[in-house]
C-alpha cells in the first residue's frame, strides 16, 4: 500500500458539493443504511410508479438528482462540464432498462449513436456505453447462449440485434471514442461475449475501441481472460477490458440454486476480491496488448493497482489504464485519484425518471448488500459536514 493514503481527504473528495447536495447525500446514505427501509422504499416506489402516482418529483429531487445526471444530456451538461473541471472525465449511461419492443431497441441504439458523435467534440467524455438487452430481448440472447433454436421471427430478430451492435461499433470506431459494453447475467452472457470478441477483432487491429466487461465475481473470468488474450495474440488484435465485480449477484446464486447447477459466483467475498485483483494484475501486466477500465468502489484494490503501476513502471497518465466509479458514489476514490494525477471517469446513468428507476433500485440493493461501503460513505460524508462546521 502506498506510503501515504490518499483517499481520506473530504475536502477534494466532495469539493464540487453544495452544503444542500452534501446534506442530501448524508439523508440518502443512512436511509441505504437501513436494510428494511430499502426493501419497504422499493417496493413502494415501484408500487407508487405503476399505479402513476405523482411522486416523480420526490424522487427526482432525492435519490434521482444524487445517483443521476438528469432526464436527458442536455441535462447532464453541467455535470460533465464541472467533473472536467476537476479532471474528472464522463461515461454519460443512457441507463433504460427492461424495454421489450423492437422500436424502443431502436431508439436506444439511436441514442448511443447519437452520444458517441457528441463525444468527439467533448474532451471530457471519451467513452460511449450499452447494455446488450438495451439492443434486443433478453431471451433472445438467453436462447443463442445456450444454443437452443431460434423461430423464424426470433432469427431474424437477432440478426437486427447484431446490426445495432456492430453499428455502434463500427460508430466509435470512426470516431475514435472508447466503447464500453456492459456485462449481464450470465445465461445471456455468452452470446454478448462471442459477439464483443467478433467486434474486437475487427474493431481493434490499432488500438483497444471496444471494450467488454469482466464481473469478476464470477470464478471463470481469469481464465477467460487468459483465453481472449492467447486468441488475440494469434489474430493480431487488441484487447480492452472493463473489471468490475459485478451487479447480479443474488439473482444468480438464486438461479443457480432453483435449477441445481454449480453457481458461477466466487463462494465468498474474499475469493471475489482475489480474483478482481489477480485480473486487474494480469491486465497491468500485459498492457502491451490489453487495456484497463478499473471499475472499483474498493480502495484497497485501487491502492493495489496503484502499487503495481508504480512497480511496473505506468505512468499514472498512461491512457491505456482508467479507474472509474459510478455517479453519487465514491467521490473519495475519484476525486483523490483525478487529484492524483490518475485517469478517472464518472459513470453518469441518465434517462427518464421511470425508465431509469430499475437501475436506481439495484443500486440502492447493492449499496445495502456490500459490508462497509455504505458505512464508509456515511463516515466520509459525516467528517466533511464537520470540517464545513454544518
Amino acid at each position: 500500500m502506498p506510503t501515504k493514503p490518499i483517499f481520506d481527504n473530504t475536502e477534494i473528495a466532495f469539493q464540487l458539493k453544495t452544503e444542500a447536495q452534501l446534506e442530501r447525500a448524508y439523508f440518502l446514505f443512512k436511509m441505504i443504511a437501513n436494510e428494511p427501509l430499502v426493501k419497504m422504499g422499493t417496493a413502494v416506489t415501484k408500487f407508487a410508479l405503476t399505479v402513476h402516482l405523482p411522486v416523480e418529483g420526490l424522487i427526482r429531487s432525492t435519490v434521482f438528482d444524487h445517483f443521476c445526471g438528469g432526464v436527458n444530456e442536455k441535462d447532464c451538461m453541467p455535470v460533465v462540464d464541472s467533473l472536467f473541471e476537476a479532471n474528472v472525465y464522463s461515461v454519460l449511461d443512457y441507463s433504460v432498462e427492461g424495454k421489450e419492443e423492437a422500436a424502443q431497441f431502436d431508439a436506444t441504439k439511436d441514442k448511443v449513436l447519437e452520444l458517441t458523435r457528441f463525444a468527439q467534440h467533448k474532451p471530457a467524455m471519451p467513452f460511449s456505453v450499452f447494455k446488450p438487452t438495451g439492443l434486443g430481448k433478453f431471451k433472445i440472447w438467453q436462447k443463442v447462449t445456450e444454443n437452443q433454436s431460434l423461430s423464424t421471427s426470433e432469427e431474424e430478430a437477432w440478426q437486427i440485434i447484431q446490426q445495432r451492435y456492430e453499428s455502434i461499433c463500427a460508430e466509435a470506431h470512426d470516431r475514435n471514442i472508447t466503447l464500453l459494453i456492459d456485462a449481464e447475467e450470465s445465461w445471456m452472457q455468452d452470446a454478448a461475449d462471442h459477439l464483443c470478441e467478433a467486434m474486437m477483432e475487427k474493431y481493434n487491429k490499432e488500438k483497444p475501441i471496444v471494450f467488454n466487461t469482466l464481473q469478476c465475481y464470477r470464478w471463470d473470468r481469469l481464465a477467460y481472460l487468459k483465453k481472449m488474450h492467447q486468441s488475440a495474440k494469434e489474430k493480431g488484435y487488441k484487447l480492452g477490458f472493463k473489471v468490475v465485480r459485478g451487479a447480479y449477484m443474488e439473482k444468480e446464486n438464486e438461479r443457480a440454486d432453483e435449477r441445481d447447477y454449480q453457481s458461477p459466483i466466487c463462494p465468498n467475498k474474499k475469493a471475489t476480491d482475489d480474483h478482481f485483483n489477480e485480473v486487474v494484475a494480469y491486465i497491468l501486466n500485459n498492457l502491451d496488448d490489453i487495456s484497463l477500465f478499473l471499475g472499483s468502489h474498493n480502495e484497497q484494490s485501487s491502492y493495489l493497482a496503484m502499487d503495481l503501476m508504480e512497480q511496473l513502471g505506468i505512468k499514472k497518465s498512461d491512457r491505456r489504464v482508467w479507474f472509474g466509479q459510478l455517479y453519487g458514489m465514491s467521490d473519495h476514490i475519484t476525486y483523490n485519484l483525478a487529484e492524483a494525477g490518475y485517469n478517472v471517469a464518472k459513470y453518469i446513468p441518465f434517462g427518464p425518471v421511470k425508465d431509469v428507476m430499475p437501475y436506481l433500485i439495484r443500486r440502492a440493493e447493492e449499496n445495502t448488500s456490500v459490508a462497509g461501503q455504505t458505512s464508509r460513505e456515511l463516515e466520509l460524508l459525516k467528517r466533511e459536514r464537520t470540517r464545513r462546521g454544518l
